[in-house]
């Protein structure tokens, strides 16, 4: 495993968790495996292809997904091909024709392909060893991208000849999702092996600005100009919106969503792969089929539908292990536009009601002051080993803590005295003694709270009622219309039994680690600058030459270590992590070229 490791990958040692998972897949092992976006999960099914005889199916979401992984085990010597309706009918009966002749150890393939007739009578011919289920959450109807094409996999491994060798991948499973893989997919006494959630280098923050489009315009100013990053919108008129506004405002950018053509897509996508513009303003169309791992930044300008959401569309910044920043930019008004999406994208009242669930958890996420690595793991059902990670928003934040003791207690009482049957909003309206027609029809003027809190801002009172939420002094409901109520801890404040402590509304400022600033802001800056310009440009025409995504060529991290240790013969370059024999084979002259002309 380490030969085939170093000869094809150009890696010395297997990342923590890979290597025992690809054993027990070798050994004819059944697994489930969750490991985080940039953790490695590939190389868990792709070497195993390497050791069986026969082929490796691999059922992957999307085409582009399939073309970036196809072209990247072709570069490195790896024969594999994909099948999907991108493809003509003559170029489907060739890669079939190829694969019945054994030139291919991998074939990736889109679930909705699996029952077609073509792939049926395929499926018969060959000798399928491993099937390889990426993006696995996608069969549990309690997944955030519910692919119903993904329950098709079963009925499919029914039909082989024999009973290959299962493992499904993902990066983002609660319990409930777990337990459907491993159900829907009959998985025999399997490897189950669930890697730490928590990524180092990304520093994820939660941003409350008074003015979101002025607040991002700033922030990217002063990001270095090679940093490329996504900034996600809620609908395809945010998009557009904000696309407009960057680009007039001097920023590389390009808008993608479901709206726009095929063509349209496919270019910004090309283009930002090839480092042709620095950020993509995008639904969440885009994303899953994205490998680019030097993504330096994922700002959600809205916030997304769930935590499985933002966990993994936020997980795509930093893939390459460099730190990077996620930022979610919240604002309450998120909430009413994610309730309006989620009422219009399902009529099942079952998961209507737990899509409901799962945004609240977002939401509580966006108003805890605790550590925010701490409360992803939670939801995740990993066990918290601590408390502060001292490397979140929340937790390098200086804030100093403010008592809220006494406005949570009048808030809590607020909500028993109108019988815990009103919404946030009536509660603050009885609080600040409004005079709005509905609190004087429901005779909510003559409860004892009315009007005890009117010194206070709405946006006070309702900042305190969603930390108060997130921290569970309250509950509220997740049906269509959200009611407050009282909670088991409700008492604790309201007897002086537990302090509310929050920090003061963060609305202005963003946190940094300010130990690697200054590197964010200069970009690559060890020796040999003009080098590594040198090799940057070379890896560009490269890719031109291919028709293929930068890294595919190298990663940013090979070209640093070549600007900096200088190999100049084959034996040394192959020294560097990350070129296997192939790569050399493909570029290591040209690039020895440029490094010996130095």
């Amino acid at each position: 495993m380490q030969a085939l490791l170093k000869k094809y990958f150009g890696y010395d040692h297997f990342r923590e968790g890979q290597e025992a998972i690809i054993e027990q897949v070798i050994s004819g092992r059944d697994a489930l495996i969750i490991m985080p976006t940039g953790g490695g999960k590939s190389i868990c099914f792709q070497i195993p292809a390497l050791k069986f005889e026969g082929v490796t199916i691999v059922i992957s979401p999307l085409i582009a997904l399939m073309k970036d992984q196809v072209e990247g085990l072709c570069e490195n010597g790896i024969a594999a091909t994909f099948l999907n309706s991108s493809l003509s009918s003559s170029e489907i009966s060739r890669r079939l024709y190829e694969i019945r002749e054994n030139r291919y150890k991998l074939v990736y393939v889109a679930p909705e392909a699996l029952l077609a007739g073509y792939f049926s009578s395929l499926s018969s011919d060959v000798d399928i060893d491993l099937v390889a289920v990426d993006e696995a959450h996608c069969i549990s109807q309690w997944g955030h991208d519910f692919r119903p094409s993904y329950r098709d996999i079963p009925a499919w491994i029914d039909t082989l000849k024999k009973r290959p060798v299962i493992a499904a991948f993902t990066a983002t499973a609660t319990r409930e999702v777990r337990e459907d893989i491993l159900s829907i997919l009959n998985l025999e006494s399997p490897y189950v092996k669930i890697t730490g959630v928590k990524r180092e280098n990304l520093l994820y923050q939660v941003i409350k600005p008074v003015n979101k489009y002025q607040y991002l315009k700033e922030w990217l100013g002063k990001a270095p100009d090679e940093n490329t990053g996504i900034v996600y919108g809620a609908t395809r008129k945010t998009v557009e919106s904000l696309s407009e506004k960057l680009e007039k405002d001097g920023f590389s950018v390009g808008a993608y969503h479901a709206g726009l053509s095929t063509e349209q897509r496919n270019k910004v996508q090309d283009d930002f792969m090839q480092d042709k513009l620095q950020i993509v303003v995008a639904t969440n169309a885009f994303g899953m089929g994205i490998d680019k791992p030097d993504v330096r930044f994922v700002i959600h300008y809205n916030m997304p539908k769930n935590m499985e959401a933002y966990y993994q569309e936020a997980g795509r910044a930093g893939r390459d292990g460099l730190e990077s920043d996620c930022l979610l930019m919240y604002d309450a008004s998120d909430i009413v536009k994610q309730r309006l999406l989620i009422a219009q994208g399902t009529s099942d009242p079952k998961r209507y009601k737990m899509m409901l669930a799962n945004l609240q958890s977002l939401v509580q996420y966006c108003h805890t002051g605790a550590c925010l690595n701490a409360e992803i793991m939670r939801y995740f059902g990993e066990e918290v080993g601590m408390e502060t990670c001292g490397n979140c928003g929340n937790c390098l934040d200086t804030t100093e803590l403010v008592d809220y003791t006494v406005a949570a207690q009048k808030l809590i009482s607020c909500v028993y005295r109108v019988g815990q049957r009103y919404g946030l909003n009536t509660v603050v309206d009885v609080l600040r003694g409004s005079k709005a027609q509905k609190v004087l029809d429901w005779k909510l003027d003559g409860v004892s709270t009315y009007g005890i809190m009117k010194e206070h801002s709405v946006s006070e009172i309702k900042e305190l009622a969603m930390f108060c939420i997130a921290e569970g002094y309250l509950n509220i409901t997740t049906d269509e219309f959200p009611i407050l109520k009282l909670s088991a801890r409700s008492q604790e404040v309201l007897k002086g039994r537990q302090s509310v402590m929050m920090k003061a509304s963060k609305r202005y400022e963003s946190t940094k680690r300010e130990k690697s600033k200054a590197k964010r802001q200069k970009g690559y800056s060890g020796e040999n600058r003009e080098l590594y310009e040198a090799l940057v440009q070379l890896r560009r025409e490269l890719a031109e030459e291919k028709g293929v995504p930068l890294y595919i060529i190298c990663a940013n991290s090979v070209l640093e270590e070549i600007a900096m240790t200088l190999p100049r013969d084959r034996k040394s370059f192959l020294e560097i992590k990350g070129i296997g024999e192939k790569k050399f084979e493909l570029y290591g002259e040209r690039f020895l070229k440029l490094v010996n002309g130095v």
